[in-house]
């Protein structure tokens, strides 16, 4: 099994230092410790057990150390800041592999830019070496990028030239949407495997400053304290981040408040979420003191863990259906809790947690069905499941006990999609009426007769059919082609105006996907199977 969940102590390639408000992240790979076997991390090359790392670094950086106000990242190896992807793992993978290892790279990347907006923790690449491909993506995802000037560090994003697929992780788009450089320059920068040195690529935007090898680390701390003065994160004690508890068996993942239950035969992912229990904490001070164990914290790191178990580890697990079990009045009070209490460190970290969590539901593969039940709690931040699902069923029950949902102030704003839009604007494209209509009924409790009015569910059968419209529904998802499915979910879910975040994941993805599948790439003697042999790759000459 492919686990995500992992702590410093345990880290092979990635060293963390503190320094006031600055942290250092040091990429220092160990070229024997690839997650799989079969290749090295030479040249600093990265697999998906780097981004593992990584990920969890930037979390620890985020919930323990809420003084630090800007990360430097850099190499522990000199000459060589990072050469990007490792082809020979890029060689041995399935398709599988390599396209939940570029999702994940994504994410990762993408989480950085989401923690400079909207955490104001601020990110510097220093270049100490030369630069390939996504290891200039990673330096891309920073807010500046600075460079060694040794007269032979270069940066580059060879991928076509050299191996005939694309940059992987949003290197083209970031070259045009973030770094502004005109797209007859990225044409040339893009087909020259050697890259470009320190002058030019600071004429062309590619980086932001360079110095020689003597100023360079002066340089590199200036621009880290210029950064961190752009902060308002509030520095005080932090909160650990204690491992998960879970368990794992044939039935699926077990944690607190998610529990995945797999049907192997019908290839569902039973998946049940449940809402807050008890008094919770109300002030900053309690929310502090409850740390891992307050429940919108705890929640969103085992969602989030689940759902990378069960997209790297269940890939023909391809429905995945949503419950929930609590009480509307708990989560619309917990709901309430995070409006008041936005401004603390702590609390906002954690609605930008919850963000980030609920977009790799966006993004992920699969059909995505939410029932809404007796003993449902699906409101406020559990209701954007509910909008997040490819199909919603709400029971219609004139029983004592007949479900009921809520919006709250978070359905309309705080958990935005990659879009820049609420889940609500996305389901009516954008149309304001039905947009308005529901953030009216904000607070109050929703009967299914209100929740088929404003639109806010797919279907809404009686006791009579419930379990034959869901059973059917399922069986018929089951039938259909997951080629074709992913490809439809994908274009469906993001309706509107494009955002950098939605060419990442729709474009450029979909694009490297497909590159990865042709025999330029992969076939036998394709570009991703002869590198480093010694032998030339055979190309197909005809355009598709």
């Amino acid at each position: 099994m492919i686990a995500f969940d992992t702590s410093p102590p345990h880290y092979r390639h990635w060293k963390i230092e503190y320094q006031g408000a600055i942290a250092t992240l040091i990429l220092d790979i160990d070229e024997d410790s690839g997650l799989m076997p079969g290749y090295k991390l030479k040249l600093n090359s990265y697999d998906l057990g780097v981004d593992i790392e990584l990920n969890d670094a930037l979390q620890r950086i985020r919930f323990e150390h809420p003084e630090v106000r800007a990360v430097v990242l850099t190499s522990g190896k000199p000459r060589m800041f990072c050469s990007g992807a490792n082809i020979y793992m890029l060689g041995l993978s399935t398709h599988a592999w390599k396209v939940n290892f570029c999702k994940f790279t994504n994410e990762t990347r993408n989480s950085i830019e989401d923690s400079s907006t909207h955490s104001g923790l601020k990110f510097l690449a220093a270049l100490n070496g030369a630069t390939a491909g996504g290891g200039y993506e990673l330096a891309m995802a920073c807010d500046e990028i600075v460079m060694i000037d040794d007269r032979s560090s270069a940066v580059s994003l060879p991928e076509v030239p050299l191996l005939g697929v694309l940059p992987g992780t949003g290197g083209l788009t970031r070259l045009t949407d973030k770094r502004k450089l005109r797209r007859d320059l990225a044409d040339v920068f893009c087909t020259t495997s050697e890259g470009v040195r320190a002058e030019r690529a600071k004429e062309w935007k590619l980086i932001d400053d360079f110095a020689r090898p003597q100023q360079f680390a002066e340089m590199v701390k200036a621009h880290a304290e210029k950064l961190a003065a752009q902060s308002d994160r509030p520095g005080g004690p932090g909160v650990a981040l204690t491992a998960l508890n879970r368990a794992v068996d044939e039935a699926g993942y077990h944690y607190e408040f998610v529990d995945v239950s797999i049907d192997h035969g019908r290839r569902i992912a039973n998946i049940t979420l449940t809402g807050p229990q008890g008094s919770q904490p109300q002030s900053a001070e309690e929310i502090i003191a409850a740390g891992t164990s307050w429940w919108p914290l705890k929640f969103a790191r085992e969602l989030d863990d689940a759902i990378l178990l069960l997209r790297a580890n269940d890939l023909e697990i391809g429905t995945w259906v949503f419950r929930s079990k609590g009480t509307v009045d708990a989560m619309v009070s917990m709901d309430g809790t995070l409006e008041t209490q936005k401004n603390n460190w702590l609390v906002r970290e954690t609605i930008n947690f919850l963000r980030r969590v609920l977009r790799r539901i966006d993004v992920s593969s699969r059909s995505i069905f939410a029932l809404v039940e007796p003993g449902s709690c699906f409101a406020g931040t559990l209701f954007e499941i509910v909008l997040a699902a490819d199909r919603s069923f709400m029971l219609d029950s004139a029983a004592g006990n007949a479900p009921q949902v809520a919006l709250t102030a978070m359905n309309f704003g705080p958990l935005a999609m990659n879009n820049s839009l609420t889940r609500i604007a996305t389901r009516f494209a954008d149309e304001q009426a039905p947009v308005a209509a529901a953030r009216a009924e904000s607070g109050r409790k929703l009967g299914t007769g209100d929740v088929r009015a404003l639109g806010l569910a797919t279907f809404t059968p009686d006791e009579l059919d419930w379990n034959d419209e869901i059973r059917i529904a399922l069986e018929e998802r089951a039938s259909l082609s997951p080629d074709a499915l992913t490809g439809m979910e994908s274009n469906l879910r993001f309706s509107g105006a494009e955002t950098m975040d939605t060419r990442i994941f729709g474009r450029l993805s979909a694009w490297q996907n497909w590159i990865f599948q042709r025999p330029n790439a992969v076939g036998e003697k394709g570009t991703l199977k002869v590198y480093g042999s010694g032998n030339k790759a055979q190309i197909k000459w005809d355009r598709v």
